[in-house]
């Protein structure tokens, strides 16, 4: 689905993202590890269309998407989420997923006068459309909580629920277990499954931990300094010398190696 060819991305002096090449292929949970400063999150970035690469190429589905800004790659079916939650806080949690699918009718001041019933029709199956979302997340629980009242794991869990309001091809994220705790973790990891198995959704996942990584994704890739060092299974990787050269220092040899 996704085909990363010499990919550059420079702040001055500093090459964050070094001639990264890499494939996620449709239908797969693909995980991206690597110790901090690796250019993960750049990499998201250029993808996501957040950045402007210096160089280098992005597919998606054969099209060449390269530099397209997220409001595009948005409507292609490309979504992210960030490693802290972007949640509106002020907003309970249904309002937060009621209010992501884009053109709705309410949004014309016309429509809001003198179609009120069209709005009305159409916000009730926005709004059906979130009630199924929580209980598919297992939230349904703190759908009338603003959403800055729940814990940052719940946040977690409802940026995912974003992706589940339109029709996404592929997700990439961001450091989802940042701040979880183990419990909340395990219900993320179910719903990502879920979502791979029983919709087709197509998935990217940075993360530090390899034993969520193990548990989810195949296959495994790993960057360091900007470049992309080794692809693979978990335990592949997990387990290949360059790998562990790149982890020294960081204090996670111990944890690349026995997961």
């Amino acid at each position: 689905m996704i085909v990363v060819d010499d990919l550059h991305r420079h702040f001055g002096g500093f090459h964050a993202v070094d001639g990264a090449s890499l494939a996620i292929e449709t239908g797969s949970i693909t995980g991206l590890i690597g110790p901090n400063g690796a250019g993960k999150t750049t990499l998201f970035n250029v993808i996501a269309g957040r950045l402007p690469p210096t160089s280098g190429r992005v597919h998606m589905d054969g099209e060449d998407i390269t530099g397209l800004p997220p409001h595009e790659l948005f409507a292609k079916g490309l979504l992210r989420t960030f490693q802290i939650a972007h949640e509106f806080g002020s907003m309970t949690v249904r309002e937060n997923l009621m209010m992501v699918p884009g053109g709705q009718s309410g949004e014309s001041l016309l429509n809001a006068w003198f179609r009120r019933g069209a709005v009305a029709a159409e916000e009730k199956r926005i709004r059906e459309k979130a009630d199924e979302v929580l209980d598919f997340l297992t939230i349904s629980h703190l759908a009338d909580q603003k959403a800055s009242q729940i814990s940052g794991g719940q946040k977690k869990l409802l940026e995912l629920g974003r992706t589940m309001m339109v029709d996404a091809k592929i997700v990439f994220l961001d450091e989802v277990g940042a701040g979880v705790n183990r419990t909340l973790l395990n219900t993320i990891g179910d719903a990502i499954i879920r979502l791979n198995k029983e919709r087709g959704y197509t998935f990217c996942v940075i993360e530090h931990d390899m034993d969520f990584i193990s548990r989810l994704c195949n296959p495994v890739i790993c960057m360091a300094e900007g470049k992309v060092l080794a692809t693979g299974t978990a335990d592949e990787v997990k387990n290949d010398e360059r790998v562990i050269e790149a982890y020294l220092g960081t204090g996670l040899k111990n944890k690349v190696v026995a997961g």
